[in-house]
Order: C-alpha cells, then structure tokens, then sequence
C-alpha cells in the first residue's frame, strides 16, 4: 500500500511540471454521482515550439477547431495537433463545450534556429532526377500523403514514444539541406545512424498505412499511423516485415535499417506528422522524459 502511495504521488508531481509539449495522457473522465459528467477545464500549454506535437485535454464532448479542421476527441478529453516549422506568433484554437459558447484559446510559438546542412556523394539522379524519373517520384508522394491523411480513433499518440533505433542523430528536423551543391527542402525527419539490418522498433502503438520496398527517394518506406492525424514514416529500410492493415504495439520490429533510395550511408529517417505538417519526431521523445 506504500509502495503504490508512492507511484501515485509522484505521477501527480510529474503532470503538474509538464513540459511546454506535454499535457498528462488519457486520464479517466469523472462521473458524478448522478451520472452526468462535470464540466471540464481545457488544458493547454502556453508556448510551443516550431515543429512540436501538442496535446491538450478538454470535455470529452468538446468540439475542438485549429487551422482549419474539426479535431477528434477521445474519450477521456484528449486531442492533438501539430505546428509547422515555419509557423509563427499564435496557434488559435477555437473549442465549445456541452455547456458552453467557443472559447478561444491560444498557444504562443516559439521560434527555433534553422542550421544548414551539407551533404555531397548523392547520386545525382536522386538530387536533379530527369522528367520521367521526376514524375514517378511525384506518384509516390502522393501515396504516401494519402497514407497521412487518416484520421483512425486510436490513441498511440498519447504514449510517451521510444526511440524506433538506438544511435547517433545524423541528421536534424528542419535544418535546410544542401545535397552535392544543390539547395533543397527543409529535412522533413530526424536521421539516425546505425548499421543495415538493425530492427526498427515501434515507437508507440498503430496500424501500418502504407508499406512499400522500393520507392525513388526514400526506398524502403513504411508508415505508422498513431491515431487523430499523427504518423511515424520510417525511410530508407533494408527489409520490411509488416504489411498494411497490421496492428503493431510499441517496440514491435518492423523493420531494418538500410540505405536504399537517397541514402549516402545506413541510417534510419524517422519523420513524423499531423496530417500533412511536419513534426519533430525528437520534441515528442522529450515530451517523455
């Protein structure tokens, strides 16, 4: 009875120094003794930085909009979204509760530097690819952001997520890249260096939304689908053991490291989204600690 006094006071003590990403997940709602459900008070953090996950907490019958969509709730009052790399001031979210009007609410972003990053020995056809190569890669992309648009009622998201590959970051979200000369997009993931074969882990729970072996640019692909609009998609893989429609749990291998497609070296891409904004897949391991 100690012990478990203990646990439960110091779960409390973490929720209460959450973090500028992290708001407690999937606490049970509260049920009167009439049977009706109280009012709840919408938590949200007051500053997010570029490229964060943000999870918030309001009524589980709340209607909750942001940039455009209707944000699905959970159960138990949790919703999340994601801010862009290049987003700036507020993040205006607009939420009504069964007993309420729209409240506004805002979440200040904070702004982060952007290094540049060099990288040379791409083949070239990978960095300037001729038309017809250039118009098959524009078909795979539009599969995989197909993949990113579900918006299943699973709850992987609110997981503290593990790293899918221990390693060093060879790469960082958001820093601009130079490959053999040539400016490009913003690095859309975070590269993790580790030799080819190494089993690639489930970071948290979800369902496989897309998974193909030999895409143009990023070869092996596999994308995981965590629920309300946020994914993992795992690039460059020597070997895939998953298929689409399966259900995985997290630190289940689906897997291996390699450097198929525009890879100079093996290494994992790990990227993440909501719906189609980036997000750092590093601000959400940190949400965890």
């Amino acid at each position: 009875m100690r012990l478990r006094l203990i646990a439960l006071l110091a779960c409390l003590a973490s929720a209460g120094s959450a973090t500028a990403q992290s708001v407690p997940t999937e606490a049970k709602p509260m049920i009167g003794g009439d049977g009706a459900i109280p009012a709840r008070a919408t938590r949200l953090p007051a500053s997010a930085q570029q490229g964060a996950m943000v999870l918030g907490v309001s009524h589980q019958a709340a209607t909750v909009e942001y940039a455009g969509r209707t944000l699905r709730v959970t159960p138990y009052g949790s919703f999340v979204f994601g801010i862009g790399r290049d987003a700036t001031g507020e993040a205006v979210l607009r939420i009504k509760q069964p007993a309420t009007g729209w409240v506004e609410h805002r979440v200040a972003i904070t702004p982060r530097d952007w290094p540049i990053e060099r990288i040379d020995g791409v083949p070239p056809a990978t960095v300037d690819p001729p038309k017809d190569i250039a118009a098959r890669i524009e078909r795979e992309q539009a599969r995989v952001v197909a993949a990113r648009a579900r918006d299943d009622a699973r709850t992987g998201f609110t997981q503290h997520f593990i790293w899918p590959v221990q390693g060093r970051i060879s790469g960082r979200f958001g820093n601009q890249r130079v490959y053999n000369g040539t400016p490009k997009s913003p690095h859309s993931g975070m590269d993790i260096a580790a030799p080819t074969g190494t089993p690639v882990k489930a970071p948290a729970d979800g369902v496989i939304s897309f998974a193909d072996p030999g895409l143009y640019l990023t070869g092996g692909t596999v994308v995981l689908d965590h629920g309300h609009g946020i994914s993992s998609n795992f690039l460059h893989l020597s070997r895939i053991d998953v298929q689409v429609g399966d259900v995985v749990k997290q630190g289940d291998v689906i897997a291996a490291v390699g450097a198929t497609g525009r890879a100079t070296g093996p290494h994992l891409h790990w990227g993440m989204n909501w719906f189609d904004v980036r997000i750092d897949p590093l601000l959400v391991l940190e949400r965890g600690k």
